[in-house]
């Protein structure tokens, strides 16, 4: 098993926190992993993306040329990574931020109005974590979701307990989303 996955969008949205959730699953479910952030000029506001890789076997390096999913938070996300997924992949757009559509015809595209539903299950920063569920939906056999739950809770720690909840909620409306979308 080979996964390769770019989260991206602008800094405060949570890319790179999501991108560390599933890194974390993945090492506990005893897989190899690397996670490997990207910034632009500034933190808050410039442009930030995250690299991870999920394998079986040693991950060599921490590049993707072609990855397997593109989580899009943002069109500047979307227009950039568009282009790299391999034929066959993934990409997951909030589409709360954009009413761009994909060009390419020979990879998955998800809309999700991440914004939106985050809003609905009262945690209107969880639009990061709204994406990640739906990301779970598409793409289920990377980490099982109570193992995704359980990395949550260990990254956000004890000083960030208060917010896990609602991350919860936030991933399985984003998870419900997608698969009343293929149901």
């Amino acid at each position: 098993m080979l996964e390769e996955c770019i989260f991206a969008g602008f800094g405060g949205q949570g890319t790179l926190l999501i991108g560390k959730f599933l890194a974390c699953a993945a090492l506990m479910e005893g897989k190899e992993v690397t996670w490997m952030p990207s910034y632009g000029v500034e933190m808050r506001g410039g442009t930030a993306n995250c690299s991870v890789v999920i394998s079986d076997l040693p991950v060599a390096a921490p590049v993707i040329d072609e990855p397997d999913a593109v989580i899009a938070m943002n069109y500047p996300s979307m227009a950039k990574f568009e282009n790299t997924i391999k034929p066959g992949g993934v990409m997951i757009v909030n589409s709360s931020l954009t009413d761009a559509r994909a060009t390419r015809r020979d990879i998955i595209t998800a809309y999700v109005p991440a914004t939106e539903i985050a809003e609905k299950v009262k945690n209107p920063k969880g639009a990061n974590v709204v994406i990640l569920g739906a990301y779970m939906a598409l793409r289920k056999d990377v980490v099982q979701m109570d193992t995704l739950i359980e990395a949550m809770r260990e990254e956000l720690g004890p000083r960030k307990a208060k917010f896990l909840d609602g991350n919860i909620r936030a991933l399985h409306a984003g998870y419900d989303h997608i698969r009343s979308i293929l149901l």
